[in-house]
């Protein structure tokens, strides 16, 4: 499993674009950050002003008064710290639920061949999980760094003015601080990232087992897969237990750095005391500022681990969002009814992960409005490959695919979706309703139409049996009733090339009996590409194709070869046992 290179400069920018809030709402923000700062700084004014009136001698009422001043002013601020909580949450899932539109459409937009790299354990880590340390870290930003640096400025404005002394210690001492900090922070972000990394690992190791698990069960491959697991869970812990110490060792400097600053801080109001400068109640104003400076910079220690799985996240989005894929995008649209034309001029295709071995090499096939091909040939020999190029989902190195007359390479993608369609022997169907599994959750046509395209595959007892009819979360589906939904989406999306390929496979005798009749309906004016190891399943076909070795060493109508007592296609079916 490749990893993803931490390439950001690119594409984070557009990035922080995603999570940039609206003018109404970052007001809104700013004034509830503004409150949560400037109420707590005024409340040691108010306990400088109880302390010397009450060594002054004041009565019993004005002081309770004072009193309750200061309780306001402690329920505001915290009325005000919740509602900047809520807005910075409300804020930071907007902003990152955009880029999650962002990233899942950029990955659903790559090539095949990246997808056969990265697991999906791995993407769903990357499109998730980076985008929820993402938010964590946008929240813990605007609540403790923005209203703690705040806090932290207004803090030393007000010893400033108290004491000019003071506040040049208190300053330099936050500089000192602050540098030792930024320099920490450089020795934890690549520790979490090693973290963020062996996470994404770990999810993809339990997707591919999970999807596995029947085989694995089935040929005794658990042992193995349980230890695979430990030596993937032992290389997360380590990186964890790595970027945890290094956390803990910088939270436990940094508590000793603020207790010795605070009793200096102290040593420094008591002797300006005692030295008559100050009054008491000053004293202990300036002790509560020197707490106050305390808290930002703790926050800050403690949103640190989120601080580096952001950046991390971040490296890794950036990554995601560097990957291009290899298919450009053309803009001519194929024709939009009818049947099209197929044809396939010296086509030759290696797939990149074969490091340079030739799967199809000179493949010329034609295809007139209307007709129909079976392609056939010994497993490996490329007929699924010669389907993936007519699907357009990988471009062949030599040659081209042209569907309607337009060359793939320059049709409009949205057009190829429309109007080609494929049913394949993997169907796959969502944990959705009848209606969305039908769709691919795209707008429904009506549900006559719905009703109509499952009864013409043999599906409308077994739709009359759902207890919320097209409402029904599909559940227990068995393999052949899967293929015949499959078989109902072609009919909805109406195309006018079809690709089966090996769609009867996993069909009983019985149910592919029942089935012929709407393949008969599916391929009626339309053009169709059969790809079938049961010969039997050839018989509707106009032309076939046989390949050998990702060549085309065989090719002709039907009805020749298999009148032909020498050719290939004849001596199969003979093979086959099905009638010539």
């Amino acid at each position: 499993m490749r990893p993803f290179k931490h390439r950001t400069t690119p594409h984070n920018p557009s990035v922080l674009r995603l999570l940039r809030p609206g003018r109404r709402s970052a007001a809104a923000l700013a004034a509830a950050v503004a409150a949560a700062t400037a109420l707590p700084l005024a409340a040691p004014q108010i306990t400088r002003r109880f302390v010397d009136d009450a060594i002054g001698g004041a009565g019993l009422r004005h002081l309770t008064l004072i009193a309750l001043g200061y309780l306001v002013l402690a329920v505001a601020g915290q009325a005000a710290r919740t509602v900047t909580a809520w807005l910075a949450g409300r804020l930071a899932w907007d902003g990152t639920n955009r880029l999650r539109e962002r990233l899942a459409g950029h990955a659903l937009g790559l090539d095949m061949d990246f997808h056969g790299k990265h697991t999906p354990g791995e993407l769903i880590e990357r499109v998730d999980g980076d985008v929820v340390a993402i938010a964590d870290f946008v929240m813990a930003f605007l609540l403790d760094v923005v209203a703690g640096a705040l806090l932290l400025a207004g803090v030393i404005v007000i010893v400033f003015a108290v004491d000019w002394r003071i506040g040049a210690a208190l300053l330099a001492y936050c500089l000192v601080i602050g540098y030792a900090m930024a320099r920490a922070q450089r020795l934890a972000v690549p520790s979490a990232a090693r973290a963020r990394a062996a996470n994404a690992t770990l999810y993809g190791a339990l997707e591919e087992r999970l999807a596995g698990a029947e085989d694995l069960r089935a040929n005794g491959g658990g042992e193995h897969t349980v230890r695979r697991f430990h030596q993937i869970s032992a290389d997360l812990c380590r990186a964890e237990k790595r970027d945890a110490r290094i956390g803990t060792m910088l939270l436990a400097g940094t508590s000793v750095a603020f207790a010795a600053g605070t009793a200096i801080m102290l040593g420094l109001a008591a002797w300006t005391v005692e030295a008559g400068t100050l009054t008491v109640g000053t004293a202990v104003l300036l002790f509560q500022y020197t707490l106050m400076v305390r808290a930002p910079f703790e926050r800050l220690i403690d949103q640190i681990r989120r601080y580096q799985a952001a950046l991390a996240g971040l490296a890794r989005i950036g990554a995601l969002l560097a990957e291009r894929p290899a298919l450009a995008a053309g803009s001519l649209p194929l024709p939009a009814t009818g049947p099209l034309a197929l044809r396939l001029d010296g086509v030759g295709f290696t797939y990149p992960s074969l490091s340079g071995e030739q799967v199809l090499s000179g493949v010329a096939l034609t295809l007139a409005p209307g007709e129909t091909l079976g392609l056939v040939g010994r497993t490996g020999s490329g007929k699924s490959t010669v389907a993936r190029l007519v699907l357009r989902l990988y471009d062949p190195v030599e040659g081209t695919v042209r569907v309607g007359g337009v060359d793939l390479r320059q049709a409009d993608p949205l057009s190829i979706r429309a109007r080609v369609g494929v049913v394949t022997q993997d169907v796959q169907l969502f944990a959705a309703s009848v209606r969305d599994n039908l769709t691919l959750f795209r707008t429904s046509p009506g549900d006559d139409r719905l009703r109509e395209a499952l009864t013409r595959v043999g599906l409308g007892d077994w739709l009359a049996g759902l207890p919320d009819g097209l409402d029904t979360e599909l559940r227990g589906v068995s393999a052949g009733e899967a293929q015949l939904i499959a078989f109902a989406r072609a009919f909805l999306a109406d195309p006018g090339l079809v690709v089966l390929d090996e769609a009867s496979s996993r069909l009983d005798p019985a149910t592919e009996r029942h089935i012929e009749e709407s393949i008969d309906r599916l391929l009626a004016g339309r053009t169709g590409v059969i790809i079938a190891h049961r010969l039997s399943s050839l018989a509707r076909v106009d032309k076939i194709a046989v390949l050998d070795h990702g060549k085309v060493v065989e090719y002709g109508r039907r009805a020749d070869l298999a009148a032909d007592p020498d050719s290939r296609f004849g001596r199969l079916l003979d093979l086959a046992g099905v009638s010539r």
